[in-house]
């Protein structure tokens, strides 16, 4: 047998184990550059929501779908609505509350809620913050044109699709007793901005910075306002210190159903201090933004009322009905529904 001189087997023993490795780094390769297309293209279709661009798929338009309400009266009322009509319209559709919106708007991106109602203002500038921080500047307005542009845009890269708002609209308002108003010849805020009357204001205490409230009151309409009674926003001891004269004026809704009750008066917005609130159904647009839900939400548009609206408050509220009976007679009543 012949033997290899030492110093000529060593460096053969060094490139053995090389040579035994680049058939798998080969291979490896082979893989790496087969995954590259694989890899850009994960990377394409889940960028992070500042680097997302506008939505391109095709809307989808599953046929189960998931309506959220927020737990309040008016939200539970427009859940059923929107229920009823979607079914009516071949959908099969389950309500569910969620108490907030800190936790039904990521759920409505994610797909488990599809569909919910939302003021257009309120949403815009909720979104607006979550996008750019706390401190980013208001995107909802009293223009209502304006607001919609702006909530779309913000909303539309997070995988979410407004529709159209109809006529209903909750804002904030302003009610005086029936007796002041007249006694003061009272209709608008402007008339009481020029009657220089001041006048203590039951409201919640985040009145005293809010512009919409105290400060847009004496800013846009002049109106003279002598303290805040931070008894909440349209509470039953806000109204009843209204109605026993310790204060002038109430900060509430424009669907307050309870004003009646109390013997009080809304005073009209007429320079528009209030932002464009009005109602929207906001879809996920992967499983419900195609023409079908568009068109079955799109019935409710053309006669849901603010005062229609009130009055289906205060039949939940007052009378103590089911909100899904009171939605269920209103529809009826309008022929959305057959009887």
């Amino acid at each position: 047998m012949m033997r290899l001189p030492l110093l000529r087997v060593l460096p053969l023993l060094r490139v053995l184990p090389v040579l035994r490795v680049l058939p798998v780094l080969r291979v490896l390769c082979v893989l790496l550059c087969a995954a590259l297309p694989v890899l850009a293209a994960a990377c394409a279709t889940g960028p992070s929501l500042e680097d997302r661009g506008r939505v391109t798929a095709a809307p989808g338009d599953s046929r189960h779908l998931t309506i959220g309400s927020a737990g309040f009266t008016e939200s539970d009322l427009l859940a059923r609505m929107y229920s009823l009509l979607l079914e009516h319209a071949g959908y099969r559709t389950k309500v569910i509350s969620v108490s907030n919106r800190e936790i039904y708007e990521p759920a409505l991106e994610s797909g488990q809620i599809d569909v919910v109602s939302e003021y257009a203002a309120t949403f815009a500038d909720w979104l607006s913050a979550r996008t750019h921080g706390p401190g980013a500047p208001p995107a909802g307005s009293p223009d209502l044109r304006a607001t919609m542009h702006a909530l779309r845009s913000l909303a539309e890269p997070r995988g979410l699709k407004v529709l159209d708002p109809g006529r209903a609209v909750d804002q904030n308002a302003f009610a005086v007793t029936e007796e002041f108003a007249r006694a003061h010849h009272l209709r608008t805020l402007s008339d009481l901005g020029r009657s220089g009357i001041p006048v203590r204001l039951a409201a919640g205490d985040e009145c005293v910075r809010r512009p919409y409230c105290a400060p847009g009151l004496e800013k846009t309409y002049g109106i003279r306002i002598s303290g805040i009674d931070p008894k909440g926003v349209g509470t039953t001891q806000a109204k009843q210190a209204v109605r026993s004269g310790q204060d002038q004026m109430v900060l509430t809704t424009t669907t307050d159903a309870t004003l009646d009750e109390f013997g009080l008066v809304l005073l009209e917005d007429d320079r528009h201090l209030q932002n464009a609130d009005y109602i929207v159904p906001v879809v996920n647009r992967a499983r419900a933004g195609g023409p079908g839900v568009t068109k079955a939400l799109g019935r409710l548009n053309t006669v849901l009322t603010t005062q229609d609206l009130a009055r289906l408050n205060e039949q939940v509220d007052s009378w103590r009905r089911l909100p899904e009976d009171v939605a269920r007679q209103y529809l009826r009543s309008k022929g959305l529904l057959p009887e």
